[in-house]
């Protein structure tokens, strides 16, 4: 699994530098940017935790370099530094009444490639992004309550994560957005919308370890503006 896994990121950052060979009419044009929204997140356990949407906030800084067009797509790489709030809240419906979320911060870096499409320099410009992305947890925090804690009747009996911290900090997996970006004589305004799949995992997955599976996953929504510092 995790020689697959290194194979696939391997292979979308292959496909991120390509994408900035110049095969098509050259372009030179590098721009900065801001963005900031709020996303879903979940963690896919197995065994099964059964969970809820559990937002957070996600921002950061990009930067893009468009290197050629080729016909109609425009062809580059971004590169991001974000914050984003992850983690899972629980469905627990086992007569307790009790609540439990844990929140993790992560600091996200993204390497995409950028395949846009439409007006390139003022007008309406879509997009595509892919790419491998690797995050570091910054810090995290479980929020219980409901009244008295009682994990007698968990479902399945899953009571594993509960006072464990996430053990592997460092995650990594695919990222893919779709957005729209208005281009204008005062920068650039868009939306995004994003997922990310993790192939690491939050806790160990060995024989000796309780889940065989506990990944991150996510799906945001957020506001870019960007300008160009290069044409």
């Amino acid at each position: 699994m995790m020689k697959r896994a290194l194979s696939i990121l391997f292979t979308l950052a292959f496909v991120s530098v390509i994408a900035s060979a110049q095969v098509g009419d050259p372009r030179h044009t590098v721009s900065i940017g801001v963005n900031g929204g709020m996303g879903t997140s979940r963690v896919s356990f197995i065994p099964t935790i059964k969970q809820t949407t559990s937002l957070g906030p996600t921002y950061g800084i990009s930067i893009r370099h468009i290197s050629e067009r080729y016909f109609f797509l425009i062809c580059g790489t971004q590169l991001e530094c974000n914050i984003a709030g992850r983690g899972w809240t629980e469905l627990i419906e086992d007569g307790s009444g009790n609540e439990y979320t844990r929140v993790a911060n992560y600091i996200e870096i993204p390497f995409l490639a950028h395949l846009g499409f439409g007006r390139e320099f003022r007008g309406v410009q879509g997009h595509i992004n892919l790419g491998p992305q690797v995050s570091y947890l910054l810090n995290e925090k479980e929020i219980r309550g409901g009244g008295p804690w009682d994990i007698s009747n968990r479902p399945n009996n899953v009571t594993e994560q509960y006072g464990k911290n996430i053990e592997n900090k460092l995650d990594y997996g695919i990222t893919a957005s779709v957005g729209l970006e208005l281009h204008t004589g005062v920068g650039n305004f868009g939306i995004e919308g994003r997922y990310y799949f993790g192939l690491g995992n939050i806790y160990g997955i060995t024989k000796k370890d309780y889940f065989a599976r506990c990944a991150n996953s996510t799906i945001s929504v957020r506001a870019t503006y960007s300008f160009n510092i290069l044409n």
